[in-house]
C-alpha cells in the first residue's frame, strides 16, 4: 500500500474521530519503541499506525482497550461476585442481630474536633471577594 487514507481505515473503525485517537495512540506506542507489524517503507509513525489499522495487523478493539487503560488513573480490579455478596450478607446479618453489649457504647474512634477548634478554623477563613460575575 503506497499511500494510506482514512477511507482505507474507516471500514475497520466506524468513527473518524475514534480512528484518529487510535492511530495517535498507536503512533505514540511506536515512538516509545513498540514493535511495528508492517514494513515501515520510510514512513512516519502516524502513517505506520494507519497502515497497521488498514491491514488489520492490529485489532481496533485491542487498541481501544489499551488506549482506555493508558488514560485511567485508577485501575479497578474486578473481584469475584460471590465474595462480595457473601460479605454483604454477613454485614446484613450482623446489623440485624442485636448486639451483646447493647447498653455499652461501641469503641469507634473518629477524628473529633471540639467546638472551639471548629470556630477558630472558621474565623481563620477569608471571605471571597465579590465580583460582578457572581
Amino acid at each position: 500500500m503506497a499511500r494510506v487514507t482514512v477511507e482505507d481505515c474507516i471500514d475497520k473503525v466506524d468513527n473518524r474521530f475514534e480512528l484518529v485517537l487510535l492511530a495517535g495512540h498507536r503512533a505514540r506506542q511506536i515512538s516509545q519503541g513498540a514493535p511495528i507489524t508492517v514494513d515501515r517503507d520510510n514512513d512516519k509513525n502516524p502513517v505506520v499506525a494507519l497502515r497497521e489499522i488498514a491491514d488489520e495487523t492490529l485489532s481496533p478493539g485491542d487498541l481501544k482497550e489499551d488506549l482506555i487503560h493508558s488514560l485511567q488513573k485508577h485501575v479497578e480490579v474486578d473481584e469475584p461476585e460471590s465474595d462480595s455478596q457473601a460479605l454483604l450478607d454477613q454485614a446484613d446479618a450482623s446489623a440485624a442481630a442485636p448486639s451483646e453489649d447493647a447498653g455499652e457504647e461501641e469503641n469507634i474512634a473518629f477524628d473529633r474536633m471540639s467546638e472551639e477548634d471548629l470556630l477558630a478554623g472558621i474565623e481563620g477563613l477569608v471571605a471571597p471577594e465579590k465580583n460582578d460575575e457572581y
